[in-house]
């Protein structure tokens, strides 16, 4: 069975700063399936637009991080591939975590049935800079 679902990304505290919806074939898939949809979809949708900013879900190599997203040093196509991979190893390296119906995703490879009424939420931690 097919169906959309709606991602959020998220703060700590629940806030909501951005969505993307993504079409899913079958309703049984992978954390690993789940997060290389996701950014698949936002790199096809930035290289088609090419809007000043990029807000996925990691940062472009050079590219800055500003309040509006991502900000490329020079306007041009995101390799997606790479982003999949930077994206992949930043959740084994808890740069983020997902939540999917309020449980916390543990490895790529688990698996997660999917309903219409699914909540997942992409929550990106903050590094702490110290001096």
């Amino acid at each position: 069975m097919a169906l959309t679902v709606t991602i959020n990304d998220s703060t700590g505290t629940g806030k909501i700063t951005n969505s993307i919806d993504l079409f899913f074939k079958h309703e049984l898939i992978t954390v690993k399936e789940l997060i290389e949809a996701r950014v698949i979809k936002e790199v096809k949708d930035f290289n088609e637009r090419q809007p000043e900013y990029f807000n996925g879900l990691v940062q472009p190599t050079r590219a800055e991080q500003t309040l509006n997203g991502y900000r490329l040093r020079e306007r041009k196509k995101i390799d997606a591939e790479k982003q999949v991979y930077i994206a992949l190893d930043a959740f084994q390296k808890n740069g983020y975590f997902v939540l999917i119906d309020d449980k916390q995703a543990d490895s790529l490879g688990q698996e997660v049935l999917l309903t219409s009424s699914s909540t997942i939420n992409f929550v990106k931690l903050t590094p702490l800079v110290g001096g």
